[in-house]
């Protein structure tokens, strides 16, 4: 399997529980963020931000994980390919 299709079928496979996950934490602060009671202006500017960072990571983390783990792949590979150039060439000299 390619590293092209097993990041797809991992996205996909784990797509769903994510949102769910995600989608629990954001609908449970949801009457946190909404309260009116006394004392609620600190909990209720916390839980809005909660909830932001909530729906902002449930957006990027299909997208940039895959891409962070692509782009180390590849580095990783250039890296490895290169000191193989420079020990056949190091091999060569001796």
């Amino acid at each position: 399997m390619s590293l092209k299709d097993a990041l797809i079928e991992s996205g996909i496979t784990r797509l769903r529980p994510i949102i769910m996950t995600s989608a629990t934490m954001i609908v449970s602060m949801l009457p946190v963020a909404l309260s009116m009671g006394e004392g609620s202006e600190l909990k209720q500017s916390m839980a809005i931000v909660i909830i932001g960072g909530m729906v902002a990571s449930t957006i990027l983390s299909p997208i940039v994980i895959p891409v962070v783990y692509t782009l180390m792949d590849d580095l990783t590979k250039s890296l490895f390919k290169k000191r193989r150039k420079d020990k056949g060439v190091m091999q060569y000299e001796v």
